[in-house]
Formats: C-alpha cells, structure tokens, sequence
C-alpha cells in the first residue's frame, strides 16, 4: 500500500510542477499529480516556491497540499471501482452538482473531484442505497 509521508507528497507535488515547467519527462504518480496541478492555477505559485512552502503547517487555511492528494486519492478510487458503487455515487453527484451550478457545461467530473476534496456536503457523498 501506498503511504507516503507529508514531505514525501509534498515533494511529488514540487517535483511533478518543477518536471513540467522545464520540460522534462513525468513518471509514475508525478503525471497524475501534474493533471491535478493544472486544474488548479491558484496552487501553482505555492509549487514555485518550495523552499517557503516545503515546511508550512496550515492550521487556520486551506491545505492545497491536501487538497491536491484528495483529488489523486478519489481519482485512484474511482479507477479501481472501490469502495464499490463510488462510481454511481460519483456520477450522482456530477449530475447533483450540474443542476446546482445551473449550467450542464464544464468540466463537471473536474469540479465534483473538487468539490469532494473541498468537503462537498456529506450526504452527497454517501455510500448506499
């Protein structure tokens, strides 16, 4: 099982955006991270800036750290169909979210990974029945 350590991700993270903006190849988890970086412009000056942001605690802000490895852990999820019926339950709330934002265009899987990994409301997210 995958279990990486805060510095570990942390430096995924730096490294997959470093990769990318030189233009070297990406491996492994850091292509994943890099899709999940780029549906996120307001993280990227955070990834510029490794050494300031390499060791922060986020105790009263938003963790766009965790948020970002949400993202992959709910990506992961739905690739491998587990928990089972996260699938369906992910397509409801695509559909739930659509009628929400009143627009039926958009990147709506984008927006409901989002929405999961910012702590869309719970039962949204239930599994069950």
């Amino acid at each position: 099982m995958f279990n990486p350590s805060r510095d570990e991700v942390r430096e995924m993270f730096f490294g997959a955006w470093r990769k990318y903006r030189e233009g070297v190849p990406l491996a492994g988890m850091e292509a994943a991270a890099l899709d999940v970086i780029l549906l996120h412009p307001e993280h990227h000056a955070v990834l510029e800036a490794p050494e300031r942001y390499r060791e922060r605690d986020y105790t009263d802000e938003a963790n766009p750290f965790l948020h970002m490895s949400l993202h992959l852990a709910l990506e992961e999820q739905l690739s491998i169909a587990q928990p089972p019926g996260i699938g369906r339950r992910f397509q409801e709330l695509c559909d739930a979210l659509r009628i929400l934002m009143q627009t039926g265009s958009g990147d709506d899987e984008a927006d409901v990974v989002t929405a999961a990994a910012s702590g869309a409301p719970g039962h949204l997210l239930q599994f069950g029945s």
